[in-house]
Formats: structure tokens, C-alpha cells, sequence
């Protein structure tokens, strides 16, 4: 007995000294954080404006919580604001401390074409000021060289190269592991060219899929290819990407050295004599470490430089996945974006409001809450100009149709007029098993949807007809935007996904340009002056703790996620792209029932970012699937 008390007081000490100990951590955090405001940005001295891109080019990145920065369990790479890239290179071209911009995108993953284009414009205006721009990567990948064609000077790792892929690839299709597991599921959808469901209910592609992806990836890829070229007409593109084989045949294997003799570089070295070269253009760095130079960081920079949030313009970003409820940024919540719209509308003297768009959709009822909130705005007598950025579909459409006139850039990726619903159902995988479901009814939709006994044929057709009546209204509200007929859009609707460039002939959007192009139309429409036009954020304010210990980690953060040869490189970025495809169709089984989602579009940019503890819980679920 006195052994059990002796055990239980040294328990109860261990116990309360983890209590002291979580207590003062938890108050030490709490006072950094309420103490904690971001450094104002010193005076820059001389050098290179750094663009260390080790992640991917977002419109809006998405918040991490302080407990997954503390717990390690954060993603992988960052995501770097549009905005803030192009603010800090359009300050770069008339500031005389920046003596050069230098590329560092061994560890970039991407962002689509429209922000590479963006981004490419605003080196151009760079270039165009007499200051050099050099790049510098072990590997190039598709939207990587995009960015790199626009340098004075591209480097390549002797050891690297070039790897242009081209639009396109496979999807997976789950058709077959469902009849294995006698999984049913039950897919109400309108639109020829829906093909979001199809991987449940078919093997392959359908033709008229095909057909429209085919005709998506061919625009976007000539697009790619016009910029590349127009950015570096020496490059000899056309013939690289059309036989890389015979590129690498010709430098007996040596793809830095094909790339060379291709013109898509200008030097091969290693990432110390890329830095000695820079060193010459921008000056010495402080530190002896070989190939350092003299740099200005990049988001110091853009604090310095970034305009104060107090327009008159509101920009209501929709970006991410259309979700139902709240979310934080990089996440398009209905109830999150609506609300803080109706509050800005409350609570400052905006003249007009620009929705930027960059999602393929998603929730239905999240979409139209968020319509909602802009048609208030519109109440109010403020003009609505809308600018779609990467991706503007399905419920990214649906958000757009307020909008007194739609910019776009020939790259966006639009369309997808269409809706659907899936819900599985495992009364055949319990059959396998010995189980079946029996019971009592008092009208035909007691207990439906039966996950573990089916639907019932009045269930279904309810569903089909709720689908359908939800399209009609979607075609209706495209009609009366674009003032066409419904028959009309229904003809170009059905679900099918437009480059920009066809979406402008075909009306789905009225002119090209990006987002200060939507800003300078709204002021004028608002009767201000574009010229002095200041825009007013519309987002949720970050958390201080979370910005404190994300500060903390980037001091520690030295290298790049991305492996760096090309075979490491490219099997990473399948994966990425494995896991997303998987994380999709986990959301589209668990989220909202009816959807206007385009799955074809997530395809185009990046793969989302995701953290260890992330690819771990889908490797977990195929896994499960699998046995």
C-alpha cells in the first residue's frame, strides 16, 4: 500500500508539473502574441530584389493555425500573394537600391498561367528600366520557365534543365474499385459536359469530354507557348517540347546541356557561380559564404512598399474551393466571404466593388449566399466589376453573373455551367459481407438517402429533378447577366469548360484584362478619377499569434521542399497531384450534396499545398479503400 501511494504522488507531481508547464508556455505564447506586432521595414540597403519562390504563386494564401506551425504539422511550401510579387516588382523598376532582380525558383511549384503572365508583364517592365533580371533553377518546369523566359539571364544547374510537360495528363478514375467494393453510387447531373462525376461512373473519359478538355489544354498550351516565345524568341520551344528525346539524344543525355543548345538558357553553373555572377551586378554580401550576394528581402520589401489598405474600390477576393459555412483565407466560405462583404458595405464609404475570382467552385448554396451578398452591394448603387483570375468556374461563374461587366484574361479558365450531386451507397459492399438492411416506412423518403440500404426510385428522381430545376436557374441567372436567352447559354453551357479567349467570343465574359484593369472601370463607372483610385481589401484579418509563429518559422526555413532532378521532381509533383485528386473526391463524398464544381480545372496551376499529417490521412483512406 505504501508503494501505491509513493507511485500516485509522483504521478500527481508529474502531472501537476506538466500543468505548470503547458501554463506558462500557453501565457508566454499569449503575451508574444499580444505583444507582437511585424517589424516595421527597415531601410533597405543595396542589393537584389530576392524572389526566393520555394512554393507556389497564389491569389490568396491560405491561413495556417498557430497549433500547426507549433506541432510541425504545417505544409510543406508557401504561398506567395500575387499582389505582393507584382507590388514589389513595380517598386523595383524606379527604386535605385535595387540594382537587380534575381529568380530563385529551384524550389517553385507553380500558379497557372494567368499569374505567370502577370508576374512575367511586371520582370518585362523591369527589364524595360535597364535593370538585369537573372534566374536561376536545377530544374525548370512549365510554369517555372514561364517565369524564367522573362529574365536577361536564365541559369541552369549543369546537373538540371528544362522539363517542359505541356498541358494535359491522366485522372483517376475510380469506376472499377467501386464495382469491387460494391459501392453504388448515385449521380444526379445536368450538363453534357460534366465530366466531374464521371470518374465514378465511368472507366474512361466520355468523347465529348475529351473532346472539350482536349480543345482547353491545346488553347492554354498555344498560349503558354506565344508568351515563351514572345519573352525569348531565340528559344527554340517549338521543337524542344515537340521532341525532347531527340534534344536529349543530340547532348547524349545531358538535358542541361540540350536545353543550351536550345536557347532556353543562357549559362549552365551551379548555384555559387549564379551567385558570384549576381554578386558582380548587385554587390558583395556581409557573409563569406560562396555564391552570396548583396539581397533585399522580398517581403520586407513589400511591407515597405505596400499601398495602405483605405480605397474607395472594395475587392472582394473568392478564392479556393467554394465551402459551406466559415473558413479563413484561400478557402471561399459563403458564410465568411458574405459577411465580410455585408460589414464592409456597413461600415465604410466604398463607391464600387471588384470581385476577384479564382476558383473552380463548388457548394451551390455557398455560391449563391455569396451572389447574395454581392447583389446587395449592387442594391446600394454600387457599380460591380468582376476580374477572374486563374480559374473562374461552375460556382466561380455563379458568383460572377452580378457583375456589370466581366474582365478575363485569354488564359482564365471559365465555363462549367453545370450541376451535379453524388451520394454512394454500400448496401452491395455490406452484401459481400453477409449484411443486409431491412425496415419500416411511413412515406417514400423515410431514412433516405440509406447509405447502408440504398435509395428508393421516388428519392432519386427527386433528386434529378432538384438538379436539374437548380441548373435551369443557374442558365437563368447567366441569361439575364450576359443578356442572351436561356436557350442560348444553355447551348454553351452543359457543364463545358472555355479558355478566356472563347469565352469572349462566345459572351461568357466582355473584355480582357486583369484586376487593376477591373479596378481602374470600376472607378470610372463609380465617376472617381482611375488615376487616384485606391482599392479597400475586403478579408478576414490574420491571426497576430499565427503571424508571430510563422515569422519565427521562416527564419529557420533555408531550403526548398521540391526535389531538384528531374525524375525526384516530377514523380513529387504526380504525387501532389495523386494526393489532391483523393483529397477531392473525399471533400465531394463529405461536403456539400449538390455542387456546381469543375474538376477538370483543378488540373491547370498547382497542386494545393499539404502537410505531412494531410498525405498521411490519404495514404490511410486508399489504403483502407484498397484492403
Amino acid at each position: 500500500m505504501a508503494f501505491v501511494k509513493g507511485a500516485w504522488r509522483i504521478l500527481v507531481a508529474i502531472k501537476d508539473g506538466l500543468v505548470l508547464l503547458f501554463l506558462l508556455l500557453f501565457f508566454g505564447a499569449l503575451y508574444a502574441a499580444l505583444s507582437f506586432s511585424p517589424k516595421p521595414a527597415a531601410a533597405v540597403s543595396s542589393g537584389a530584389l530576392l524572389l526566393d519562390l520555394d512554393g507556389s504563386i497564389v491569389e490568396q494564401p491560405a491561413e495556417t493555425s498557430a497549433m500547426a506551425l507549433l506541432s510541425g504539422s504545417g505544409p510543406e511550401a508557401k504561398e506567395y500573394r500575387l499582389s505582393d510579387i507584382v507590388t514589389a516588382l513595380d517598386a523595383a523598376k524606379n527604386d535605385a537600391k535595387v540594382k537587380a532582380v534575381v529568380l530563385n525558383l529551384d524550389g517553385f511549384v507553380g500558379g497557372g498561367q494567368v499569374a505567370m503572365s502577370r508576374v512575367g508583364k511586371a520582370l518585362d517592365a523591369v527589364r524595360a528600366a535597364k535593370k538585369p533580371v537573372l534566374a536561376y533553377a536545377t530544374l525548370y518546369s512549365d510554369d517555372g520557365y514561364q517565369l524564367a523566359a522573362h529574365a536577361s539571364e536564365v541559369w541552369s544547374d549543369p546537373f538540371g534543365g528544362v522539363a517542359i510537360l505541356g498541358r494535359g495528363g491522366s485522372q483517376l478514375y475510380y469506376k472499377g474499385l467501386i464495382d469491387k467494393l460494391g459501392v453504388n453510387t448515385h449521380v444526379y447531373r445536368v450538363g453534357t459536359y460534366k465530366s466531374f462525376v464521371e470518374p465514378f461512373t465511368r472507366t474512361e473519359q466520355s468523347p465529348e469530354a475529351k473532346q472539350a478538355n482536349q480543345a482547353l489544354a491545346g488553347a492554354l498550351w498555344q498560349s503558354w507557348q506565344d508568351d515563351v516565345i514572345k519573352a525569348r524568341p531565340k528559344a527554340k520551344i517549338a521543337a524542344y517540347a515537340a521532341d525532347p528525346a531527340a534534344a536529349a539524344r543530340a547532348a547524349n543525355g545531358d538535358i542541361a546541356k540540350a536545353a543550351l543548345a536550345a536557347g532556353l538558357v543562357d549559362k549552365l553553373g551551379d548555384e555559387s557561380a549564379f551567385g558570384k555572377r549576381v554578386a558582380q551586378i548587385a554587390g558583395e554580401a556581409s557573409s563569406d559564404k560562396a555564391g552570396s550576394f548583396a539581397t533585399i528581402d522580398l517581403a520586407a520589401y513589400v511591407k515597405a512598399r505596400k499601398p495602405a489598405n483605405n480605397g474607395q474600390i472594395g475587392v472582394l477576393t473568392v478564392a479556393g474551393d467554394i465551402v459551406d459555412g466559415e473558413g479563413g483565407p484561400g478557402t471561399a466560405a459563403g458564410d465568411t466571404i458574405s459577411d465580410l462583404l455585408l460589414t464592409a458595405l456597413d461600415e465604410k464609404d466604398l463607391k464600387a466593388l471588384v470581385v476577384r475570382v479564382d476558383s473552380p467552385g463548388g457548394s451551390v448554396m455557398a455560391s449563391e449566399k455569396i451572389r447574395s451578398a454581392i447583389l446587395q452591394a449592387k442594391s446600394a448603387g454600387l457599380p460591380v466589376v468582376v476580374s477572374m483570375a486563374n480559374v473562374a468556374a461552375s460556382g466561380g461563374y455563379w458568383v460572377s453573373t452580378p457583375g456589370d461587366v466581366i474582365f478575363a484574361e485569354p488564359d482564365t479558365i471559365t465555363g462549367s455551367i453545370g450541376v451535379f450531386g453524388i451520394i454512394p451507397s454500400f448496401e452491395g459492399t455490406l452484401a459481400k459481407m453477409g449484411i443486409t438492411t431491412d425496415g419500416v416506412r411511413t412515406t417514400p423518403l423515410s431514412g433516405q438517402p440509406d447509405v447502408t440500404g440504398g435509395t428508393t426510385p421516388q428519392f432519386d428522381q427527386i433528386m434529378q429533378l432538384g438538379v436539374e430545376d437548380i441548373y435551369r436557374r443557374f442558365v437563368g441567372l447567366v441569361a439575364q447577366s450576359r443578356r442572351k436567352t436561356p436557350a442560348a447559354i444553355d447551348a454553351i453551357a452543359q457543364g463545358r469548360v472555355w479558355d478566356g479567349g472563347t469565352a469572349r467570343q462566345i459572351g461568357l465574359v466582355d473584355r480582357f484584362g486583369g484586376l487593376e484593369d477591373a479596378i481602374a472601370e470600376a472607378a470610372r463607372r463609380a465617376k472617381l478619377d482611375p488615376a487616384n483610385a485606391r482599392p479597400y481589401y475586403i478579408e478576414k484579418q490574420p491571426d497576430k499569434f499565427a503571424e508571430f509563429v510563422q515569422s519565427l518559422a521562416d527564419r529557420e526555413q533555408d531550403s526548398a521542399t521540391a526535389p531538384r532532378d528531374m525524375l525526384a521532381r516530377q514523380a513529387w509533383m504526380q504525387r501532389s497531384w495523386a494526393m489532391q485528386a483523393v483529397s477531392d473526391v473525399k471533400a465531394l463524398m463529405m461536403g456539400a450534396g449538390v455542387r456546381a464544381d469543375c474538376l477538370e480545372c483543378r488540373g491547370y496551376g498547382a497542386p494545393k499545398q499539404r502537410s505531412a499529417a494531410d498525405e498521411r490521412g490519404m495514404m490511410t483512406m486508399l489504403a483502407g479503400w484498397l484492403r
